[in-house]
This record gives C-alpha cells, structure tokens and sequence, in this order.
C-alpha cells in the first residue's frame, strides 16, 4: 500500500453525444465526445496541469479515454486503459432514454437488482473496490489521475468512505467534473472536494 499522502484525482468523462441525446450508454463502447465535451476535457487538463501527478487510469470506453488524453498529455504520461473503471452496465437498456429510465435505476432498493443483462449496484461497488485497492497497492507517490464515469465515481466514493453496495451517494458528478480525495496515510479517513473543470483546486 502507498504510504504517506495519497491524492486521488476522480474525473467524470467530458460530455459524449449519447449524454446529448439524453441515452443511457453504460458499456457502450464507441459513444465519443461531443465540443463541448473535448472542451470540457481540455479545461480538466488545464485545472490538473500543475498537480504532481504520476499516473493516468481511463476507462477503457472512447468518451473516457478521449476525456484522458489531454491530461495524461500535460504530464508527458501514457493513459493506462482500465477496464474495471468502466461505467455500470445497463443490459439491454444502453442506448434507451434517460428519461424513464435513469430513475428507475436509482431507486432501485436492491443493490442486487440489475436490469436484464445489467451490473447491480453490488458488482459495481465490488470490481470498484478492487480496482482501487490495485492503484493503492503500488506505484510512485504523487496525485493519481482515474477517469471514469459517473456510476463508477459513486461507487468509488462509496468505497474510499467505507460504505456498502446499498449506501452508493446519491449525487451524480457533472461531465468534466473533478472529484479530488485526499489521505493522509493508510488507515486514516479520505477527504473528497467538488471541483468543475474550470475551476482551480485549492
């Protein structure tokens, strides 16, 4: 396990078309960015430009790792592909609208539930949590950089906080918004602020 201070920077995806046009995407793998969403990618990179950080983490899916190039590019660093940074899946609901759909996902009170050929909560939180003991284990100290999702960062927030499956926050972070966690060694709590893209971190 990393010692000392650990940071953790956690970025939701630029806006994508699929975001746009109000659909469900999950696993849907070639959804890409919209302008607006390659600028809101570039005003991330901007806001974590002079934070000392060490490693990049995206999402295997386009909208992520479109959303990873331009900050893993100020630091002169690979994007490393992850597929456990992946978003839930939705089944056969990807592609459907939000509207009709996204609410019922949320008040799902199962964490077990899934849509059909979908993630429960549980296995989200469950893979969540082993990817992010994998990034604790090892690596260089400095600010490590995940790009991800916006049901990926819940459960990751849920996880560095000691929460279970059923306990996911209830707030879902903007595109392009950065999520920042802060440790100060192994066993002590995490501290998480809120930060837009064009924001700077304190």
């Amino acid at each position: 396990m990393l010692p000392g201070p650990v940071t953790l920077h956690l970025v939701r995806h630029g806006e994508s078309t699929w975001n746009a046009a109000g659909r469900l995407q999950g696993h849907t793998p070639h959804v890409p960015l919209t302008a607006r969403g390659r600028a809101q990618a570039a005003a991330t990179a901007a806001v974590l430009a002079a934070r000392p950080v060490v490693a990049v983490l995206s999402s295997d899916l386009l909208r992520a790792r479109q959303s990873a190039a331009p900050i893993a590019a100020a630091h002169g660093l690979p994007v490393r592909a992850e597929p456990a940074l992946r978003e839930q899946s939705h089944g056969i609901w990807e592609g459907r609208p939000v509207a009709g759909y996204a609410a019922r996902l949320a008040a799902a009170p199962d964490p077990d539930w899934a849509p059909p050929g979908g993630e429960s909560a549980r296995a989200l939180h469950t893979r969540v949590a082993a990817v992010l003991a994998a990034v604790l284990a090892g690596g260089s100290p400095g600010d490590i950089v995940l790009v991800t999702h916006g049901e990926t960062i819940r459960a990751a927030l849920a996880v560095l906080h000691g929460h279970p499956a059923d306990r996911l926050p209830a707030v879902l972070p903007g595109n392009g918004e950065v999520l920042t966690a802060r440790r100060a060694a192994p066993g002590t709590p995490w501290t998480v602020g809120a930060h837009v893209a064009n924001a700077p971190l304190p």
